[in-house]
């Protein structure tokens, strides 16, 4: 077991933000870093789905965690997603994280080829057995292979590099299961969301904290809530939990993946920049009325920048969401003819 302090609360998932040629911006991603941690978050997760690892560069990721590294200079730990298409890559990326003085790598199952549990066992326990850096197991099964949760407890039985998991599967039962099955025999053993929805039921069912893309845009609100469990003030953590779910519905309605999420830390003084993947006119149109939403709902959480921008839309000409059906009606027919 690892000699190292536990892994717990709030890790950000941060976006990256981009220059209009799409090369990182390492200013706007240094300020950030900071930001978050002065606001309060337990951790950093840098190359995870919010920062969009599979669109960068192996050079890009390396780069993204250096700056990150750097910034932070040990104030929080940090998690660095260590996902490659090879194990090789895995390895070279372990090293990499590991003399940068980061916590932990999180690692996915393989992913694009489908291939059995067994692989995905032999996998783990060759990272494992390999690795100079502790590492989090990471469940997303709407975009790699699922670790099933026998193996799940195998590998945290058997391989003590290997300190927890953090679950994306938006399966509560799965989720619940998993603690009944390892921490009994693993207290130890870190169990992270990656849920927002679900943060505070699975803080209550014995969960060790989570990465929450939120606490990348409203980080003093999660950053609380996680502090209000501790504390037992569970109406608090009720309360918040209910009232965040909108926003986090907006961030996710408002286009591809993480567009939403982008759009939001934007209207919290930042440049996000252009999107890495392009979007289609009629996506900009939904983007761009998600925006005066989100800007709204984050006035309503009592930020005074973006109830700024809420007034400000709501007396300008900018689509807002009662015209952007039509609008978008309008632009694929022009684009089908």
């Amino acid at each position: 077991m690892s000699a190292q302090p536990k892994i717990s609360g709030i890790y950000t998932p941060n976006i990256v933000p981009f220059h209009a040629d799409h090369s990182l911006h390492e200013g706007e991603l240094r300020r950030m870093t900071s930001w978050l941690i002065e606001k309060g978050i337990n951790g950093l997760y840098p190359n995870g789905s919010t920062g969009e690892f599979i669109r960068l560069s192996f050079e890009d990721r390396l780069r993204v965690v250096k700056i990150m590294a750097e910034e932070t200079n040990g104030r929080v730990p940090i998690l660095a997603g260590a996902s490659e298409s090879n194990s090789d890559q895995v390895l070279k990326a372990c090293k990499y994280y590991a003399d940068l003085g980061c916590r932990a790598v999180s690692l996915t199952g393989p992913y694009y080829f489908k291939v059995s549990q067994e692989s995905i066992e032999s996998y783990f326990r060759d990272i494992a057995a390999k690795s100079p850096i502790d590492i989090l197991l990471y469940n997303i099964p709407q975009f790699s292979n699922e670790i099933s949760l026998p193996v799940v407890k195998r590998l945290a039985l058997d391989c003590p590099r290997i300190v927890g998991i953090k679950d994306s599967s938006r399966d509560f039962p799965r989720f619940c299961t998993m603690l009944a099955q390892i921490k009994p025999q693993r207290s130890d053993f870190v169990c992270f969301t990656g849920t927002e929805e679900i943060l505070y039921p699975t803080l209550m069912m014995g969960a060790d904290g989570g990465t929450i893309a939120t606490s990348g845009v409203i980080p003093e609100v999660i950053s609380k809530l996680y502090r209000d469990f501790l504390a037992g003030k569970h109406d608090e953590c009720r309360r918040v939990q209910l009232s965040i779910q909108g926003l986090i519905s907006e961030m996710f309605a408002a286009g591809n993946f993480p567009e939403g999420f982008r759009a939001a830390v934007g209207l919290r003084g930042f440049d996000p920049g252009p999107p890495r993947f392009p979007l289609s006119p009629a996506e900009l149109v939904h983007l761009e009325a998600a925006k005066g939403k989100l800007a709204c709902l984050l006035g309503e959480c009592g930020y005074a920048d973006a109830a700024r921008e809420c007034e400000l839309r709501r007396g300008s000409n900018l689509p807002q969401q009662a015209d952007v059906d039509s609008i978008v009606r309008a632009v694929l027919e022009r684009l089908n003819h």
